[in-house]
């Protein structure tokens, strides 16, 4: 039996655009981001806090009915924080019936134990240099599958050294694809990479492909 959807469910969301995946294994892959408005996180190196508030609300039909436009089957939910929107299963419920590959980036704070099984997870582990750190909900970590990503956004060594003792602890190098992300004009992207490549850590180096592409501060790309 076919599940059923409620199409009328709403959303408040920030922005939808088309666009060039910047970040996580996708990264260069033409992406649709569907962006939540709404976060109870405040990191200190947050570049989306225009979507802490404001927006509108979206039906799930609406939501559908404006993406179609776009000739992409690859879809990504992020923040804000998605995991807030009370109906954000209904939107990937929708998402998947009509086969999207779904992405949904969350802070890691929220349990993501409930997403269905489809659903690629980028996981953000927060850092002590986000000011967030003492918030991640570890519980996630064992959830994660090899099609998962996990990301760490580092502000510099510390953030690096507390990334190494997680990875080391969840053993996460025989689960999820591991992200290191140097934050953008802060930390010095060649440092982190002879720091990776010092340790051997079975890591990807992101570095925020749209940044380079389009002004840092230039909104819906």
């Amino acid at each position: 039996m076919a599940q059923q959807i409620d199409t009328d469910a709403s959303l408040r969301l920030s922005e939808m655009f088309f666009s060039i995946q910047g970040e996580s294994t996708y990264a260069g892959l033409p992406c649709i981001f569907i962006r939540t408005t709404g976060c109870d996180l405040r990191c200190t190196w947050c570049d989306t806090a225009y979507a802490f508030s404001g927006g509108r609300r979206w039906r799930v039909a609406e939501i559908m009915e404006h993406i179609a436009r776009w000739p992409c089957r690859l879809v990504e939910l992020t923040g804000g924080e998605p995991m807030l929107q009370k109906n954000i299963h209904a939107l990937i419920a929708a998402l998947l019936e009509q086969d999207y590959t779904v992405l949904i980036e969350t802070g890691g704070h929220r349990d993501i134990r409930g997403l269905d099984e489809r659903v690629i997870r980028i996981m953000d582990v927060k850092c002590p240099g986000s000011g967030e750190h003492e918030k991640v909900f570890w519980d996630n970590l064992p959830a994660l599958r090899p099609v998962d990503q996990v990301k760490f956004v580092i502000t510099g060594r510390a953030d690096y050294d507390w990334a190494k003792q997680v990875i080391e602890k969840y053993e996460l190098t025989a689960g999820p694809e591991i992200l290191f992300s140097p934050v953008f004009a802060t930390m010095d992207a060649r440092e982190l990479a002879e720091w990776i490549l010092a340790d051997g850590i079975k890591a990807r180096m992101q570095l925020q492909l749209h940044k380079f592409i389009w002004h840092p501060d230039t909104r819906g790309v």
